[in-house]
């Protein structure tokens, strides 16, 4: 793998992704910024300077997808790494008072989403010379343990294991690695409703302690510097006091 890497970086508007984007660039890699929302791509884009190419994009939409890789392979010619980040949930509602549209919105971009990206940098990285390439997917603690409440985001998130796990297997033939990142309560628009307290596993509200995002970012470059023939599978990162090991 070269050491300037051409790195992706989905949900790079804003919270983990664009900390994350910053932390690649900063590292010296060129970095594509994928989200739908443009002009805060841009905003993005224009502090990372040349680094940085902002490509409007819609997880959940395969050609907007297409359109993306199609960006990256006339623009950079390959793709080295992927921080498959781009995510969304809902507030915290009983599984069955959740509607089929709410449970769409969430799983549409934390699982579609993430498989046409991961699918879409499978097929670059596979063809591309020399071969190969990492995928990042961002997990959650809710890959582990569900939140009250959280049906879809925990569906979504059980399911981005099993993806994690069949893209590592699937790539050892052409050098791709994939691994997983869960993070619990980085500090991000997401997780601001912890401040003031959040449904716990018996029905009460607490506060949760959240973390800078620098720290998951420092993380997910770190991941991503290693050699192909090493990864970290799945790795936690987490505030020391959230209610994870014990939580229910």
């Amino acid at each position: 793998m070269p050491d300037r890497r051409i790195v992706l970086v989905t949900g790079a508007s804003q919270g983990i992704g664009a900390a994350t984007a910053r932390a690649f660039a900063a590292a010296g890699h060129a970095v594509v910024l994928a989200a739908r929302d443009a002009a805060k791509l841009a905003a993005v884009a224009d502090e990372l300077g040349p680094a940085a190419t902002p490509v409007a994009t819609d997880v959940t939409d395969p050609a907007s997808v297409e359109a993306l890789f199609a960006r990256i392979r006339d623009q950079h010619g390959r793709l080295d790494v992927v921080f498959n980040n781009a995510g969304a949930n809902i507030p915290a509602t009983l599984t069955g008072d959740i509607s089929y549209a709410d449970w769409r919105k969430v799983v549409s971009v934390n699982l579609d989403g993430a498989f046409l990206i991961a699918s879409g940098a499978f097929r670059l990285m596979r063809e591309q010379a020399p071969q190969g390439g990492r995928i990042i997917n961002n997990g959650s603690i809710s890959a582990h343990v569900p939140r009250y409440g959280s049906a879809p985001y925990t569906a979504s998130k059980h399911a981005i294991t099993g993806l994690t796990r069949s893209i590592s297997l699937d790539g050892r033939a052409f050098s791709i690695a994939c691994g997983q990142i869960d993070i619990g309560n980085a500090a991000s628009d997401m997780t601001a409703r912890m401040v003031a307290g959040v449904p716990q596993a018996d029905g009460t509200l607490a506060p949760e302690p959240r973390i800078d995002v620098a720290h998951v970012a420092r993380a997910v470059v770190q991941m991503a510097d290693l050699p192909l023939d090493v990864n970290v599978q799945f790795m936690t990162i987490m505030a020391t006091n959230m209610p994870f090991i014990g939580r229910g």
